[in-house]
């Protein structure tokens, strides 16, 4: 008998300490909630909508897209840094000749492997 009572007394001591874990974190939930609220309270209000930006009087800005000269990596057996390296950083480029964009081969994958079967 002192068995069954003991088992009996487990599942009853295991039963409050869910319950207690279920309220420490529906605690914490509520917590997070007011904590998230004071917070929002205290930032500036939304934008009224005459303060959102305007596209500009001579229309939307568009990107400009031009190809530049090929510069390559000059090739060193000591490292480089890259205030050695010219044309890079803050150097400017020269504009390329042709403003064709260059295209892969038909048949060949790119910048993956070979391009053959798999």
């Amino acid at each position: 008998m002192d068995i069954a009572r003991t088992d009996i007394a487990a599942e009853g001591a295991l039963g409050i300490g869910l319950m207690i874990a279920g309220l420490v974190v529906v605690a914490l939930l509520i917590g997070a909630f007011v904590l998230g609220a004071r917070i929002r309270r205290r930032e500036p209000p939304a934008p009224r909508p005459e303060e959102q930006p305007r596209v500009p009087e001579e229309g939307p800005v568009h990107e400009d897209r031009e190809n530049r000269e090929l510069d390559e990596v000059p090739r060193s057996k000591d490292r480089l840094t890259p205030h050695e390296l010219r044309a890079h950083g803050n150097m400017p480029s020269r504009r390329s000749s042709s403003q064709r964009r260059r295209r892969w081969d038909e048949g060949r994958s790119g910048s993956f492997g070979s391009g053959g079967q798999g």
